[in-house]
């Protein structure tokens, strides 16, 4: 009896878990470049009630007697699925096509990647360059920040092209590069990127090196669309079905677990 309570117990922990990962999601429907995260569970270790080759009779049989102990989040897995362009009328917008990475630099110096595009210009203390709207660094394709020498043009001459790159205007009106482009980068696991909030994700070991498409012939090459950000790949309405679900669950083991309490109170009463 004591192990349907804990079984029970488990199935509520590990559904909580899942309310609390669907409401994440939903809570960041609006974010830009959101990825919509998913619980998954494992059972927990099974107890051997009978072997398989003996009956409370002794008899031979061809199948055991398990009984499991209940549930745990074996992990939140990423779903990094194409979420659609939302047009900005921002010059310094960009959405991705494909499976890359914008690169920023961190207050702590190490490079940290995200999907989020809604970037600006930010004073800096080389002339103006290009940063997030938390004003962390966007990084070129040769892993250095984009920054602008005001000497040389005004900033209301610079334009970004569709590509990501960046040039100017001159006083004849033609279009001048810059030499300058927003740099992407892939992992080859991008499940195992570490989240750390702010639209932010970290190399791991897990998720591999980050490969600069710039330079690597062995990747599908996104591309980089101006005047647009990714909007979140939430999908509000799968996302109320699972809550649904979730809460039938929980309900589902509570009832279990009073269930039990009512059997271990009718239990202790023949004892009367």
């Amino acid at each position: 009896m004591v192990r349907s309570l804990w079984t029970a117990a488990t199935g509520m922990i590990a559904q909580q878990t899942n309310v609390d990962t669907i409401s994440n999601n939903v809570a960041n429907v609006n974010t830009t470049g959101y990825k919509t995260q998913t619980a998954e569970f494992k059972t927990l270790l099974y107890q051997n009630l009978q072997t398989k080759t003996t009956t409370a009779n002794g008899e031979e049989k061809p199948i055991s007697a398990e009984v499991g102990l209940g549930v745990r989040n074996s992990s939140i897995a990423t779903s990094f699925k194409q979420g659609s362009f939302l047009a900005s009328e921002s010059d310094t917008a960009f959405a991705i096509n494909g499976e890359g990475f914008f690169a920023v630099k961190g207050v702590d110096g190490n490079t940290y990647y995200t999907r989020n595009g809604n970037f600006t210009y930010a004073v800096g203390t080389n002339g103006m360059m290009l940063t997030t709207s938390d004003g962390l660094p966007v990084l070129d394709s040769t892993g250095k920040e984009i920054v602008f020498d005001m000497n040389g043009y005004e900033m209301s001459k610079v334009q970004p092209s569709s590509d990501g790159s960046f040039g100017y205007l001159d006083d004849e009106n033609n279009y001048v590069d810059l030499g300058m482009k927003i740099g992407l980068f892939q992992f080859n696991n991008p499940g195992g990127l570490d989240k750390l909030g702010q639209s932010l994700y970290s190399e791991t070991p897990a998720s591999g090196q980050a490969i600069n498409e710039d330079i690597s012939e062995d990747v599908v090459k996104s591309t980089v669309k101006n005047g647009y950000l990714e909007g979140s790949n939430v999908q509000v309405a799968d996302e109320m079905v699972s809550l649904i679900v979730a809460q039938r669950a929980y309900e589902m083991n509570s009832k279990a677990i009073q269930a039990s309490d009512e059997m271990l109170q009718q239990a202790n009463e023949l004892k009367r």
